[in-house]
């Protein structure tokens, strides 16, 4: 059979167009998942808090989870009828923030959470936290980090699923009693906010990238004094 310029032209496209479609779909881009949690708030309330997260790619071809680009949680503020958003970009810093939700509290009608660095990256941009935690406070217009010491010490308990829920978890409602059991197997320190610092792999094992080894300046290779027998003196 004989094909034309303009037919082989066409098949050529549809061929391309076919590969990049399987692609992009093995890649998963704008894949998202939206689910809602049934979160226990210190002084026994229960609220309802919306969560979403969007997906890149998969990291490797044999991995069976995309990566997680994007997080949304939206929650009701007890007594006001308001809702307010947290977002985290969880690409690495400085094009994100990468941090993990561990708790959501209330200290009056004022919202408070805690997050921990994901990975080295973030923990180092976060300037090193141990106990190994960024908080933040709702000042009524947007998020602002605090210390430690601002956080009020009656929000201890883990309330939410901290990181990625299992796979039949990310659809309709958690209840209480399932994050309990999503977060069963996490480090200590995840379940509960501790106040004191903690030897944890983040905090052990993590280099210090603004230290002198890493920022100094030096030669690649030691270098030798020239030899006598190559001309020395």
């Amino acid at each position: 059979m004989k094909y034309t310029k303009g037919t082989l032209g066409l098949l050529v496209a549809i061929l391309i167009m076919g590969t990049s479609m399987n692609a992009f779909g093995f890649l998963g881009f704008g894949n998202s998942v939206s689910w809602k949690e049934e979160i226990l708030l210190h002084d026994g309330q229960k609220i309802i808090v919306e969560r979403s997260q969007t997906f890149g790619g998969y990291p490797t071809i044999d991995s069976r989870e995309r990566v997680i680009l994007e997080e949304e949680w939206v929650f009701p503020v007890p007594g006001t009828g308001k809702k307010i958003t947290w977002k985290t970009d969880h690409r690495n810093p400085p094009q994100g923030e990468s941090l993990m939700l561990v708790l959501v509290g209330f200290f009056g009608d004022i919202p408070y959470i805690a997050t921990s660095p994901a990975g080295c990256i973030s923990y180092n941009h976060w300037k090193r936290p141990n106990p190994p935690y960024v908080f933040f406070k709702y000042d009524g217009k947007e998020w602002r980090q605090i210390s430690l010491a601002e956080f009020p010490s009656m929000l201890k308990e883990s309330n939410v699923a901290v990181g990625r829920p299992d796979s039949n978890h990310r659809t309709g409602l958690l209840t209480v009693e399932t994050i309990k059991e999503e977060n069963r197997n996490l480090e200590p320190h995840l379940r509960q906010i501790i106040s004191e610092p903690i030897k944890v792999p983040q905090t052990v094992e993590c280099p210090d990238l603004n230290s002198p080894r890493y920022t100094s300046p030096k030669a690649p290779f030691p270098i030798s004094p020239p030899s006598g027998k190559n001309g020395g003196n």
